[in-house]
């Protein structure tokens, strides 16, 4: 039996309180800004359709998100329902426009934008890594005081790890900075209909000695080492597709989010959260372990896998390349497009054996949240925060689940139907309670930038020993992390030299 996961991620996220020496020098904003945005309780307060300051007005609303991310666009495509409800509830007019960018540029794209003060994107969906980054120069607003003046607002989740991913920083605190915007978990996409195909059952029995798992129960109770058996059976270079495809890549997280979710599994980590230690911590046997795991895997992916990231592998899914991907499941509606409706199965991806022989899922939480921009006018601030209370309403949330959007709240996500309105939500709840989310430092883009070239120079083998990578990385980021302020240590002597 897996272990309880509420022990396993609970405790990763309670491992997130902080109490940080100098932990961070703030760039300071004005005191005006300071005290007309921030402080802001003229923004905050609850409305009701006769006391809308807004009424008989015109505003035009930007929201920044991810490009070619279907439920980063949705809330602008859904926005023409929250212009009528604006309309009939406050009395004002509202239009909404989406400009985007990639992951690994969305970040500079904003943070572009708002060094200047200005108010061009109003909401912008950020990677939920990146509250620290754009909470410390205070880019954004601090939503505590929007919460409690507008309760309708103060939403329970479906698990702890919504709470601590998309909302909080710094991690350990009830400093609050972003409503969830997409829930995301990573999910296997296998291919029904080759997996039910005939003769299946009976050569995968014959082989293995064991029944070829075809229920999402069956999947469940898979480890590593079943799931490794598995693809090996499905994979089928000479009939035109190979086993698997993941994501290995140097963009962005591509190679980051499944390793680290491999040594949390088997009971490692990558900092500790409270001291901003990373060394003797990321580099450790298990974690060395961890990367020959998931770098095992290639063996079964077609050329160029290590080149693989979520568009990648999308594309090797929906053109047949593959049997099986591991991928988030908000790409759930791209990953299943109408050729495929009926004929693909979205289970959890497997659970990892420990020393003890327990076995756990703990994976890193994808997922994003609405964040907004600090320096909006009173007008756009309010509309900023009437479409919240909107996007949280149970029919909102309905319509952005019925069109393939990953909500958050707990109400939606128990309702009854909720399982089976989309092939991937009940892999979405279950992963959501068995991952947790990684650094959420304003550094992130520096400690990721050094990790992925680690990672990756690994599985292309330009690094032999996966140890000496993660001492490398671990010596890296213990510097960024010390000479920011949030790391009690210094690297050790043992950094002196060392050579990626």
């Amino acid at each position: 039996m897996e272990t309880d996961p509420a022990a396993e991620v609970g405790a990763a996220l309670a491992g997130r309180k902080q109490n940080r020496v100098g932990r961070r020098r703030l760039i300071q904003s004005s005191a005006a800004l300071g005290a007309a945005v921030l402080a802001c309780p003229r923004y905050a307060f609850s409305q009701s359709e006769k006391a809308s300051p807004l009424a008989g007005k015109s505003i035009h609303m930007q929201i920044l998100g991810v490009a070619g991310w279907l439920p980063s666009k949705l809330g602008v495509d859904m926005s023409p329902e929250f212009a009528k409800y604006a309309k009939d509830k406050y009395g004002y007019d509202v239009s909404f426009s989406f400009a985007d960018a990639p992951f690994g540029t969305l970040f500079q794209k904003a943070a572009t934008s708002l060094a200047t003060r200005s108010q061009e994107y109003n909401i912008i969906i950020s990677d939920s890594q990146w509250l620290g980054a754009l909470a410390t120069p205070k880019w954004i607003v601090q939503i505590n005081d929007i919460i409690a003046k507008n309760p309708e607002l103060n939403i329970k989740w479906w698990s702890p790890s919504i709470h601590s991913s998309y909302q909080v920083f710094p991690d350990g605190t009830n400093k609050l900075w972003g409503f969830p915007q997409v829930g995301d978990v990573y999910g296997i996409f296998i291919r029904k209909d080759i997996l039910e195909g005939p003769g299946e059952a009976d050569a995968f029995k014959a082989k293995y000695g064991r029944p070829l798992p075809t229920t999402w129960e069956a999947f469940e109770a898979m480890d590593y080492e079943d799931w490794t058996d598995f693809i090996t059976f499905f994979n089928r270079p000479e009939k035109g597709y190979y086993g698997l495809a993941a994501q290995y890549s140097r963009e962005y997280d591509a190679a980051s989010c499944p390793t680290m979710s491999v040594m949390r599994s088997l009971g490692g980590d990558v900092w500790d959260p409270k001291t901003g230690q990373v060394q003797g911590i990321l580099d450790t046997p298990s974690n060395a372990h961890a990367m020959e795991l998931y770098k095992a895997w290639l063996k079964f992916q077609p050329p160029g896998a290590t080149n693989y990231f979520i568009a990648e592998v999308i594309d090797a899914f929906t053109q047949g390349k593959v049997f099986a991907a591991w991928q988030w499941v908000a790409t759930g509606a791209t990953m299943i497009p109408a050729s495929l409706k009926d004929k693909v199965i979205v289970v959890p991806p497997p659970s990892f054996k420990r020393a003890d022989g327990s076995r756990v899922r703990n994976y890193i939480i994808g997922g994003q949240p609405w964040v907004i921009n600090a320096f909006n006018d009173p007008e756009h601030m309010q509309v900023a925060i009437d479409f919240m209370k909107w996007w949280y309403l149970p029919e909102t949330s309905h319509e952005y689940l019925m069109r393939g959007g990953m909500p958050c709240d707990y109400a939606t996500c128990s309702r009854p139907d909720f399982d089976g309105i989309n092939p991937w939500n009940r892999t979405y709840k279950y992963m959501l309670l068995r991952s947790s989310d990684f650094w959420h430092d304003p550094k992130y883009s520096e400690m990721l930038s050094d990790q992925q070239d680690a990672f990756t120079g690994y599985y292309t083998g330009q690094i032999k020993d996966p140890l000496h990578a993660l001492q490398w990385v671990a010596c890296q980021q213990q510097k960024i992390l010390y000479d920011e302020g949030t790391a009690v240590k210094a690297p050790t002597g043992a950094c002196a030299g060392i050579r990626l």
